[in-house]
């Protein structure tokens, strides 16, 4: 199925992150296992219980780095104006703050949605625009169906974008909520974790058909070949325990790819380091994956950049693609000892690895879960 002419390929990538502006800056880190944590300088934390996050210290406002990611992987698309016309915009990105406390009724319909409105018409690309607000899901969600237009003949490419930079709001109500860790590290799956940490991101990718990639000439930097959604509706803020939503997502996800689960050579785990999701996640690997799930390379990227809330999907998916085309895994960083509760096996060390499928799977809270499988591509 993966190699049909209705595939969907991944031409252009960029990223911002705390590491800097590129997809090289975000790999190179995830590869070594380097945590872009540090103290808080972009608003006031005195009195919070944390104070770290991953911030970019020179990032500028969230219109104008999507704008910069979106020229980006336009550009390393190799795609020319007439074909950036023609490219529908898909946008994953938090609901800005001022806009929920304002007196304004109109504006509440002015925050993502006007943003993808205005990074469309700011970089020449398409009217058919979509904005994404579901939490954690929200950039997977735009992926999967920036992939189901493409097979449905619908558009030959799209720009899918996602941004969140960290803000005192959102910075507050996770802190309140002590979802947070008090330290300077994230640690997934370590039995010592004890909390996210928020993380700048900003991505955009260009999809499209592979025949319409294979026309132009253009580099497949890989292939997205399955996806799945399942809701389990738990909580509205808990992880159901036995990850079966989760599962279904993954389950849907390779069958769709026509992949057997031991043909997945890496996990890129949602692994956001607190004690509930990460042990619910590796439930629902297990369940997905069968015994193989103790031997697949598993990892979190956030263990480097952060939690970038609907952004983070999509980082994660240009970092597991980059780390592909290198031949390298992404190290699970801040690790320090194991747990029962997570028998997987993580990668705590740089390690050279030969990949052809991957998977990247998030969860949000209301129990809604995706699940990606991604094809490596032509070799950097």
């Amino acid at each position: 199925m993966a190699d049909r002419a209705t595939a969907v390929t991944v031409t252009g990538m960029a990223a911002v992150t705390a590491f800097g502006r590129g997809t090289a800056a975000l790999c190179d880190a995830v590869l070594e296992g380097r945590r872009g944590f540090a103290p808080v300088t972009r608003f006031d934390v005195t009195g919070r219980r944390a104070t770290s996050a991953a911030a970019l210290d020179d990032a500028g406002g969230l219109a104008e780095e999507l704008a910069g990611v979106a020229h980006q992987a336009c550009r390393d698309a190799g795609l020319d104006p007439g074909e950036r016309a023609a490219c529908p915009v898909l946008l994953a990105a938090h609901a800005e703050p001022a806009l929920v406390r304002s007196p304004d009724p109109a504006a509440a319909t002015t925050g993502a949605a006007g943003a993808a409105v205005a990074l469309a018409g700011r970089c020449g690309l398409g009217r058919a625009i979509r904005a994404y607000t579901t939490g954690c899901v929200a950039a997977s969600s735009a992926v999967i169906d920036a992939a189901v237009m493409i097979r449905a003949g619908r558009a030959e490419r799209i720009l899918v974008a996602g941004g969140y930079l960290v803000d005192a709001d959102y910075f507050g109500a996770f802190d309140a909520g002590r979802a947070l860790s008090p330290g300077d590290a994230v640690r997934p799956f370590s039995r010592d974790r004890d909390g996210m940490l928020l993380g700048d991101a900003v991505a955009a990718v260009v999809v499209e058909s592979a025949e319409a990639a294979r026309r132009r000439g253009a580099k497949q930097l890989g292939q997205v070949v399955g996806w799945g959604r399942a809701g389990d509706a738990y909580h509205v803020c808990q992880p159901r325990p036995d990850g079966v939503g989760l599962a279904r997502a993954v389950d849907a996800a390779l069958g769709r790819a026509g992949v057997e689960a031991g043909r997945i050579g890496y996990v890129n785990a949602h692994g956001t380091g607190t004690a509930q999701s990460d042990a619910a996640e590796t439930n629902a690997l297990h369940r997905a994956l069968g015994g193989y799930a103790r031997r697949v390379p598993v990892s979190s990227t956030k263990s480097a950049h952060g939690h970038a809330l609907e952004a983070s999907a999509l980082v994660e998916l240009v970092a597991t693609l980059a780390a592909l085309q290198r031949g390298r895994l992404p190290v699970n960083a801040g690790f320090q000892e194991p747990d029962p509760e997570c028998p997987l096996n993580l990668v705590l060390e740089p390690a050279a690895a030969e990949v052809e499928y991957a998977l990247s799977v998030n969860a949000a809270f209301g129990g809604a879960n995706t699940a990606l499988v991604v094809k490596a591509g032509d070799r950097a």
